[in-house]
């Protein structure tokens, strides 16, 4: 590969992310997003709803443009849908290309690394009940109530989780400190601190206290 070609196509890309880093300073301020020092948001995220974020310091979110080749391009979200919904995220925490949605809540605690095209979300999105999945259903009781039809429970990772590239954490998961989820698991129960778990669905594989 020819290094001086490399480089110079690479710096449009470059100079792209140190727009958005700036940008989404902006921008999440202007949509009232609380956040600590040195945030990092690099491209372009879709942030939609009307409920609440709040991040500490020294948060990394990368959103395609290829900054992530396991993420393979793909623009990250959250998605906080109603007024009572919530993401709260801790200190030195790093995302890259994932979709959060929050029915309820998510809090993530500090020193949290999630992988590549992660979906972390508390809700099953729709009603199980198949009437009221039909179409029309939704504007005929207003989408707040609509919203409260749909099985949601929080979603708690606590501090130092690892999660690894394209997890799926669903709704009502507790993951305890410091364990790490294996790439491609989907987790839908509570996985205790201090171990290595992975799996569909996800289960303990081994402990880590012993070392």
């Amino acid at each position: 590969m020819n290094t001086f070609f490399y480089r110079f196509f690479r710096i449009i890309p470059k100079l792209r992310t140190i727009f958005f880093c700036n940008w989404n300073k902006l921008y999440f301020k202007l949509i009232g997003i609380k956040f600590g020092k040195n945030l990092q948001v690099f491209d372009k995220i879709y942030v939609i709803g009307h409920g609440k974020i709040r991040i500490g310091d020294n948060f990394l979110f990368t959103s395609g443009d290829g900054l992530n080749p396991l993420a393979r391009n793909i623009r990250g979200q959250m998605f906080v849908p109603n007024e009572n919904s919530r993401i709260v995220i801790g200190d030195n925490v790093g995302i890259s290309s994932c979709s959060l949605r929050a029915g309820l809540s998510i809090t993530i605690g500090n020193n949290v690394n999630i992988g590549a095209d992660c979906l972390i979300i508390d809700t099953d999105a729709h009603p199980h009940d198949y009437m009221k999945r039909r179409r029309g259903y939704a504007k005929q009781i207003g989408i707040e109530n609509y919203l409260k039809e749909i099985p949601s429970a929080p979603i708690v990772i606590e501090d130092d989780v690892w999660i690894g590239a394209r997890c799926q954490i669903l709704k009502g998961v507790h993951i305890g400190a410091r364990s790490i989820i294996a790439a491609g698991s989907i987790v839908t129960k509570d996985i205790p601190e201090d171990c290595i778990a992975g799996g569909v669905p996800c289960k303990m594989i081994k402990s880590l206290k012993s070392e």
